[in-house]
């Protein structure tokens, strides 16, 4: 069987020499700037990680999976570890909340010959109920749409949000979007919003940044079945949901795939 890493290699190497990339990355540092994008915030794990996550109900944060497990031992984090800072900028956030639960799908595969399914939801201790903080929408991308926008945080970028607003699909392989949006360290759980009608609608999620040659591309996990699944866990029980068993190592490292010069690292 091919493996689907593989095959993402192999189409990447395909596509990418005829797409142009896309816009620079813009510093939300004002208020004016920030306005609408309160919603997306840092998600601090522990004192040892960040990444991105977004609000997509009023108590419901949308992340990556891999980022709630500890990077050497695979050991999930427990709610009490983690906060979510909506709109953190410059010291300060619009809103501070913990959880109270938290899910990764069930389906969440990392074992260097395939990912999948790198998603998670967290229910926040409090709903956030802020007419300047509304969650977002989440769907599928519109048809024939290619350009996306991304608004993340980065290990060089802590403090302030920066937002790529036109980005590009290049393509789907095995449910994973490849984009050639700008992300880094911290950008993990990024929301991947469609802007094609104006309205920001989350169509994907940050899971890993690569390399194919020279070019840099993300990968983003596509969630609208997945995320229905999730949110099925939470309504169905009252606990903190653990996985019988952690997902093979998450990788910290890149990971090269010799055929065609491409690597993939989880950022």
């Amino acid at each position: 069987m091919i493996k689907p890493i593989a095959i993402l290699a192999a189409f990447l190497a395909a596509v990418l020499p005829t797409i142009a990339g896309g816009s620079d990355l813009k510093s939300l540092v004002t208020a004016d700037q920030s306005r609408g994008w309160e919603g997306v915030g840092r998600l601090n794990i522990g004192s040892r990680s960040f990444c991105t996550g977004s609000l997509i109900a009023e108590d419901l944060v949308l992340t990556a999976g891999h980022c709630l497990y500890d990077q050497a031992t695979g050991v999930l984090a427990r709610p009490d570890e983690i906060e979510f800072l909506a709109g953190w900028r410059g010291g300060r956030a619009a809103a501070y909340r913990g959880a109270r639960r938290l899910v990764v799908h069930p389906g969440y595969v990392e074992d260097g010959t395939q990912r999948s399914l790198d998603l998670a939801l967290i229910e926040l201790d409090r709903p956030i109920r802020n007419t300047s903080i509304l969650p977002y929408e989440t769907g599928k991308r519109r048809f024939l749409s290619r350009q996306v926008g991304v608004v993340s945080y980065a290990h060089d970028r802590a403090e302030v949000p920066s937002m790529q607003d036109t980005c590009n699909v290049l393509g789907r392989v095995e449910g994973t979007l490849v984009l050639d949006c700008d992300v880094d360290f911290g950008s993990s759980g990024a929301p991947v919003f469609d802007l094609s009608d104006g309205a920001p609608r989350i169509i994907s999620v940050v899971s890993a940044k690569g390399e194919v040659g020279d070019q840099k591309v993300s990968l983003g996990t596509a969630l609208e079945i997945p995320l229905a699944e999730m949110q099925a866990l939470l309504e169905a029980g009252d606990g903190v949901f653990t996985r019988p068993e952690a997902p093979a190592v998450v990788l910290e490292r890149a990971e090269s795939v010799a055929a065609t010069g491409a690597k993939f690292v989880r950022p």
